[in-house]
């Protein structure tokens, strides 16, 4: 019979103190590997977004952000005793979920998220809730989820409803102050200068921009439910208004340019400025509303965040069964080494029984075929779908055929900037099809033109993958076609343009006469099409 000397404390009777903390401590080590397990994977991706250029990502700076306000909590006392966080099993569980769901789908963003389970045990682990310089746990992993390309996700999947969205309160806003102004789709004409409200103006970076604001607002302030759902409501609407006026800013200076002492509102530093500005107007009204939230900390702190009374410290025996004990410890680290070898098997893969030519002739020039690239080669294996390449004397053309536009379609410059281009995106026109023009320049120094526009099996062309996607998740076409048309700026812009132009025909996208009055939405084949004036200045943020 264990005497009373070396019994542990209350609560744990029967069981010895040494034997129960050293069983403690190896469940905390399995665990803690099993965490490790789950997100090793996830990591390396998310580092290597930050350092591929295709990506354009700021999560680095986002992740800094994070860790200064980690330690800056971490480095404040706790407000008195305080137990051991109770959630290291569910945590892990879910962090579990969340990689077996990326892992199954082959979508490597869901797989991320294990990341942002992480913070939070981590700031949970920390006790950040209860020290001096409180932090809410699930606030600050949600404002770690910033650190994922978020932009470009948004950009690629609601950026054409942004766009439109943008477009229309725009009018909104200049209408009420200038009589002259007609709007159409992403068009803005104001005193006869058509502006056209780009995809980067879709307020995308904006809102982002300003939900991580409010995300780490709430981090310090910890609102309740309420408070919090009534401020996400704020910044909702704070950054859609604010990027209305930074375009309606932008098209009075492009319409009337001495309003702002002549200077050039499309300028680099003038744009950026006047963007900065716009985020500037949206913030107000929301740190107007985190101000009030500040000023009720007793009432938004949960009761059952609160500290602990000194002497509250709690067995050990209690901890281990809160932990779940070795054995299921055990347990979930087979389980995890389950998840990570599950077959990637993504859900969204192309038909694999896609055809895809490249004209035998585009003009009088004859195609000679150019072998994808092995990693491409793969790619399509894996994710259905099909790609051609040919040259066409000094122009080339590449065609990607997808009934997967979000796992296949991008812009040029995704994938070139992936190859070490430079690449300048030089806007878009809408005769004789919609279509966006980039210049891409090699690491050897080659400059080349880059056209390219997406064509659906039911007749839409568009220039853009926003739209692509907007008609595939409506269910409108299922099957696109990117068509990109190559020239060396070499060669005179009037050749790359007939080019450009014999390669749709070819192609059997017949443009229609260009005297044809149009609209600006993506537009089915032979359907009119907007015919844009040539004083058109291009809105891109």
């Amino acid at each position: 019979m264990i005497s009373p000397s070396n019994s542990s404390m209350p609560g744990s009777v029967g069981v010895p103190r040494g034997n129960c903390r050293s069983r403690y401590r190896t469940a905390i080590v399995i665990l803690a590997l099993a965490a490790i397990i789950l997100a090793i994977e996830p990591a390396g991706w998310l580092v290597m977004t930050w350092r591929d250029p295709a990506y354009q990502s700021d999560g680095l700076l986002v992740t800094v952000l994070i860790a200064a306000l980690f330690l800056w909590s971490l480095a404040s006392p706790l407000r008195g005793d305080v137990p051991p966080a109770k959630r290291a099993l569910p945590l892990l569980a879910a962090s579990a979920l969340v990689r077996m769901a990326g892992q199954l789908s082959a979508i490597n963003v869901i797989g991320a998220m294990t990341l942002v389970v992480d913070v939070y045990a981590l700031a949970l682990l920390a006790r950040l809730d209860v020290r001096r310089n409180a932090l809410s746990p699930a606030w600050l992993a949600v404002a770690f989820a910033f650190s994922l390309p978020l932009e470009r996700m948004v950009q690629r999947s609601i950026g054409f409803g942004l766009q439109q969205l943008s477009a229309d309160g725009a009018c909104a806003l200049l209408g009420a102050a200038f009589d002259n102004v007609r709007c159409q789709g992403i068009r803005i004409l104001l005193d006869g200068r058509d502006v056209l409200v780009d995809l980067p103006c879709s307020g995308a970076r904006t809102l982002l921009l300003t939900a991580l604001a409010y995300t780490l607002a709430c981090a310090v302030t910890q609102p309740r439910a309420r408070h919090a759902a009534t401020g996400a409501v704020v910044m909702l609407v704070a950054a859609i208004v604010a990027n209305m006026v930074r375009i309606s800013v932008l098209a009075i200076g492009i319409a009337h340019p001495d309003a702002f002492g002549g200077i050039d509102v499309m300028d680099g530093i003038w744009h950026d400025a006047i963007g900065y500005g716009a985020l500037a107007i949206g913030l107000l009204p929301l740190l107007g509303f985190m101000r009030v939230l500040r000023g009720r900390d007793d009432e938004a702190v949960a009761p059952g965040e609160r500290a602990v009374p000194r002497g509250g410290r709690i067995p050990i025996a209690r901890q281990l069964i809160w932990l779940g004990g070795i054995t299921p410890a055990v347990l979930t680290l087979l389980a995890t080494l389950i998840i990570v070898n599950l077959p990637r098997r993504a859900f969204d893969v192309a038909s694999a029984d896609t055809t895809l030519t490249v004209p035998a002739f585009i003009g009088a020039s004859q195609a000679v075929p150019v072998s994808i690239s092995g990693r491409e080669a793969h790619y399509f294996t894996a994710y259905g779908g099909a790609a051609a390449k040919a040259s066409y004397g000094a122009s080339s053309l590449m065609l990607v055929r997808t009934t997967s536009p979000l796992r296949h379609l991008h812009a040029p410059d995704e994938c070139l900037r992936g190859l070490g281009f430079s690449v300048t995106y030089r806007g878009m026109s809408f005769a004789p099809l919609p279509t966006a023009h980039y210049i891409a320049t090699s690491p050897e120094g080659r400059s080349y033109r880059v056209d390219v526009s997406f064509a659906s099996s039911h007749g839409h062309v568009t220039g853009s993958v926003a739209v692509a996607v907007w008609h595939w998740l409506k269910r409108e076409a299922r099957q696109w076609t990117a068509i990109q048309r190559i020239s060396p700026v070499e060669l005179p812009v009037a050749e790359h343009q007939a080019f450009s132009a014999a390669a749709l025909f070819a192609l059997g996208i017949e443009p229609p006469p260009p005297t044809v009055p149009a609209t600006l939405a993506p537009t089915p084949r032979r359907a009119p099409l907007f015919v844009p004036d040539p004083s058109t200045t291009l809105v891109k943020g």
